[in-house]
């Protein structure tokens, strides 16, 4: 049963493959808490979404892939704020206007580019083709974005619940505002190999909100998020080997069906202990 199990990884590629799929997922499961948590979800998804012109211009001129992404990403961030400062108009409006827009451009810039099997990888994701040189580096995005995350986990977690009072005790608000949104932007640039731009919004959101149905603290959350992309990944990959089906649509529905387990029996927010609980006489209720 094992041999059978780890047969795939006999082959170079599966074994890039299942690696670079755990890297970027457990990397976007930590993002993922604090976008939840700050209500960051539709940022995530509209950086996600914008970097597909930047990837596409990359590869018309001959410039690493990355470096496209990482350029509109930020691009996006920026013309999201700027909207926001000289417009009258909400944040969830501007961030529409403009992710809308640049994946709007970014599909026809795919159009018009003759190699469209090799960009639209980037839309769908292409884990099983991960080469040596990829692997190494989404880790290398991917350790960069953990090591920060972690070294100022404390000050983005008061900013995430309460920015009033980071401001207040002298943090630097909108600097640590600004490094998570670069964080977002090498995260999503980590997951694109893997997912590709249409699935990494989902493991930036899904393993937040599973956390968030489980966990009563934060760095409980972040465990369990962190905890949730990497066996989505392990579980998608294996998936996706065995049943030949899409391998970035194998791991966010794997994803999926652990939020759906914590939706359903999570104790202090499921709906099945809620439901129990509501019909225990008062007495009997568990304290919390």
């Amino acid at each position: 049963m094992i041999d059978s199990l780890l047969q795939p990884l006999h082959y170079e590629f599966m074994q890039n493959a299942l690696l670079v799929a755990v890297i970027a997922s457990t990397i976007c499961g930590m993002l993922s808490a604090w976008l939840v948590v700050m209500g960051w979800s539709l940022m995530g998804e509209a950086v996600a979404h914008s970097v597909l012109p930047g990837v596409v211009l990359a590869y018309i001129f001959g410039a690493p892939l990355a470096v496209g992404a990482f350029v509109f990403g930020m691009l996006a961030v920026g013309l999201i704020g700027g909207l926001g400062r000289s417009t009258v108009l909400k944040r969830d409006t501007t961030i529409g206007v403009v992710f809308t827009s640049l994946f709007a451009l970014g599909l026809v810039l795919i159009s018009r580019t003759p190699s469209q099997t090799h960009l639209q990888h980037i839309l769908f994701g292409n884990v099983l083709g991960t080469s040596r040189t990829d692997l190494l580096q989404v880790a290398a995005l991917a350790l960069l974005t953990a090591v920060v995350l972690l070294c100022k986990r404390r000050d983005f977690t008061l900013l995430a619940f309460d920015r009033t009072h980071a401001h207040a005790i002298g943090l630097p608000v909108a600097a640590l505002s600004a490094t998570l949104l670069v964080l977002l932007a090498l995260t999503t640039v980590a997951a694109l190999q893997t997912l590709g731009v249409i699935l990494v919004v989902a493991m930036l959101i899904i393993p937040g909100a599973t956390g968030f149905l489980v966990a009563r603290t934060f760095p409980v959350m972040l465990g369990i998020s962190a905890a949730v992309g990497a066996a989505a990944a392990v579980v998608g990959v294996y998936a996706s080997w065995w049943w030949d089906i899409s391998t970035g649509g194998a791991i966010v529905l794997s994803a999926s069906a652990l939020f759906t387990c914590a939706y359903l029996f999570s104790p202090h927010r499921g709906v099945l202990p809620r439901a129990i609980r509501s019909r225990m006489p008062k007495a009997a209720q568990p304290s919390s």
